[in-house]
């Protein structure tokens, strides 16, 4: 049984930081993103731990007409659930481990800053290949750059600068060879302290 406690996120929005340091290095995750969404051309979109739904208004001037997000917690979607279009958008609570292509389904995967905080990423990355969508972009925080730059802004020093809530850690290279166990990645990207693939499944 896999916990429901963990969050899914970060517990700070980072996509609204007034922090120029951090607003900077979120920019550049923007951008990296953007870019990967472009490559994609998604014709529809499920979100898989879609937070405050960032990114999912970023999908407003693409072709998809159907965006899904989904999160365990209802109360950190509910701004976005309310102010964007519910004939485009739509919005569900429900863990990663649920997810289904019946319900689910879509021809374009994002779940990003999420697998991180997951009690049992195998088992979470399984799950979003069942869906078997056309494209999938996936990004984690960079170990050890990640708490290393978390220790030089003097944060979660007791923990080494491990973030509250992150349960697993992967290097660049770690990253690639844990998502190449089931799909095949087509596009790398390296915003720092991220990393982001986009890629399809086998």
């Amino acid at each position: 049984m896999h916990s429901t406690a963990i969050p899914v996120g970060n517990f700070e929005n980072k996509y609204e930081s007034a922090n120029p340091l951090a607003r900077y290095l979120v920019d550049r995750f923007l951008k990296a993103f953007d870019d990967l969404v472009v490559r994609a051309q998604p014709e529809s979109v499920l979100e898989a731990g879609c937070g405050e739904g960032a990114l999912m208004r970023r999908l407003e001037n693409t072709g998809a007409q159907k965006i899904k997000g989904v999160d365990i917690a209802a109360d950190v979607f509910a701004k976005a659930q309310r102010e964007l279009d519910p004939s485009r958008y739509s919005f569900e609570e429900k863990s990663i481990y649920d997810l289904t292509a019946a319900e689910d389904g879509a021809d374009t995967i994002i779940c990003c800053e999420v697998l991180e905080h997951v009690d049992d990423p195998e088992s979470a990355l399984a799950a979003l290949h069942a869906l078997k969508a056309r494209r999938y972009i996936l990004s984690v925080p960079r170990e050890p750059l990640w708490r290393v730059l978390n220790m030089a802004r003097l944060k979660y020093l007791g923990d080494f600068g491990n973030t509250p809530g992150h349960l697993n850690h992967w290097s660049q290279q770690g990253f690639k060879k844990f998502i190449s166990e089931k799909f095949d990645i087509l596009e790398l990207r390296t915003p720092l302290p991220w990393t982001m693939v986009l890629c399809a499944p086998r």
